[in-house]
């Protein structure tokens, strides 16, 4: 190679610096050691409640602070809502800061992971300081990223919990209809608007009729959704987190607050649960604030349909929204046992 050759790219250095790294290679997960390390400073114990959206993940946040020594706040999203927690870190030039040799403070190794639990760590530990509990913990429903939500808690969170609350997929539908319709939300098409008009004129014609408050649109985007959701989000957590992954249905919890509450409060590592939290439970399960909101953003749509209730979904699907859920997520209710076969 001659001097000239050599010398070029060496004169472009000194002029305009190293040249920038378009991608950063991927976020390493923490190590035991860091975790051993970030719980000197942050020691209290952590759970994360996934779930599809409109499948009970705000009552069951709401239930779980019941208890004296749990503390749980909601939509953080550090794992199920872009741009996630690891967006803090996730660019070359992050990646060139927090691995330069030049940095002493980095022990030669990539502090990626560390700024992003001291990050989570922090939020919810200064809730919880607050609230003199010292477990917390975060809902954010995981309805569109799934298994890799998962992956990513186990990367930055190996040492906390993972709940996963399951509804029947065809109540969860309908209650994602429904919220769509009282926020008017911006993705209704003109078919919906039609819909909702029909609906606000004559509410008692769609009632165990075969005029459907759905498109076949709409009931494969959200049904296909629920089935991927359930199978990814399991999976993964079966394979990442074992002993430390709790699932539960909604509709047990309905039923039977106070044992599902109790199942969940000794998987969180409680030490004491009184009985007198049955009529704690209780009393908060009888006010449902989602509700009330709904009714103050569209009284006529909301009032509509009773909230939170299982087996709405009886009274609202036709024989073609039957038909078209059990093509999508027939097996998933079966697997979950919402059904012993397809023969409803």
């Amino acid at each position: 190679m001659s001097f000239f050759s050599r010398f070029k790219p060496a004169a472009k250095i000194l002029l305009r610096g190293e040249p920038k790294k378009k991608t950063r290679n991927p976020i390493p997960a923490i190590t035991a050691e860091e975790v051993a390390e970030a719980r000197i400073f942050f020691p209290r114990e952590k759970f994360f409640i996934f779930g599809h959206a409109r499948s009970g993940t705000t009552l069951l946040m709401r239930l779980a602070r019941l208890h004296p020594e749990v503390h749980c706040n909601y939509q953080a999203h550090f794992f199920t809502r872009q741009p996630l927690l690891k967006s803090l870190v996730n660019t070359p030039e992050a990646e060139e800061w927090l691995t330069r040799k030049s940095n002493r403070w980095n022990q030669g190794c990539d502090l990626s992971p560390l700024v992003l639990r001291a990050a989570a760590d922090f939020i919810m530990e200064r809730d919880a300081v607050r609230e003199g509990k010292m477990i917390v913990g975060d809902k954010s429903p995981s309805s569109t990223i799934h298994g890799q939500a998962v992956r990513d808690m186990h990367a930055v969170y190996p040492d906390a919990k993972l709940i996963n609350i399951v509804r029947d997929g065809r109540d969860v539908l309908v209650s994602e209809r429904f919220r769509n319709f009282v926020e008017e939300s911006k993705f209704l098409t003109s078919e919906d608007k039609r819909i909702i008009a029909a609906l606000k004129a004559d509410p008692a014609s769609f009632e165990n009729s075969p005029r459907s408050i759905f498109t076949e649109t709409f009931i494969r985007r959200v049904s296909h959704g629920w089935v991927k959701n359930l199978q990814e989000t399991e999976s993964e957590a079966r394979r990442l987190f074992g002993e430390n992954y709790f699932d539960l249905h909604y509709e047990d919890l309905l039923t039977q607050p106070f044992a599902e509450m109790s199942k969940f409060w000794k998987f969180l590592g409680v030490k004491n649960i009184d009985s007198a939290l049955n009529q704690t439970l209780r009393d908060e399960m009888s006010s449902n604030p989602d509700e009330e909101w709904q009714s103050k953003r569209n009284e006529g749509i909301a009032s509509f349909l009773p909230k939170g209730q299982a087996g709405n979904w009886t009274r609202l699907f036709t024989a073609k929204d039957k038909s078209i859920f059990k093509e999508v997520a027939g097996e998933m209710l079966v697997k979950w046992k919402y059904e012993k076969d397809l023969n409803w």
